[in-house]
């Protein structure tokens, strides 16, 4: 068992550095006991169309893929890895041009070996969701959390 300052830790980290995270500039909003709050600003590179200037709908599902397994971190105690097993997204309408946009997931229920998982996304209102998700992981451990004491 990890003491839950050190999953929060961990949780935070996996949120920002790892390097996909980082490529997409995801910065942590909030975490907490099974949630997680991300933000990708905007960003010129990061958008789909550049007639509309709004960020591209692949950002959105791994902004959403990646939000989720930040619940899922916050609200375990042990060393484990994930994998997404099932992520249906259902997109609502586009982001707001040069918008930034953020996605808060709550992992709902953890078995011994699957996680599920809520999230959604939105740029300006979080009623007027762009994106929301559900999601299953597979817990995989042991091992280490990125950041987490060894």
């Amino acid at each position: 068992m990890i003491s839950p300052e050190d999953a929060l830790k961990a949780a935070a980290h996996m949120a920002t550095a790892v390097p996909h995270a980082a490529a997409l500039g995801f910065e942590l909003v909030s975490i907490g006991d099974n949630r997680g709050a991300i933000r990708t600003p905007w960003r010129e590179e990061l958008v789909g169309d550049p007639a509309t200037g709004v960020i591209a709908s692949g950002v959105v599902t791994a902004l959403l893929d990646h939000c989720c397994g930040l619940a899922i971190t916050a609200g375990k105690r042990e060393a484990f890895s994930t994998a997404t097993l099932d992520l249906r997204i259902d997109y609502m309408r586009p982001a707001a041009p040069r918008m930034g946009i953020i996605a808060e997931a709550h992992c709902y229920k953890l078995t011994r070996s699957i996680a599920f998982v809520r999230a959604q996304a939105w740029d300006e209102d979080p009623t007027d969701p762009i994106a929301t998700a559900q999601a299953a992981f597979i817990l995989n451990g042991p091992a280490p959390l990125p950041g987490a004491p060894t």
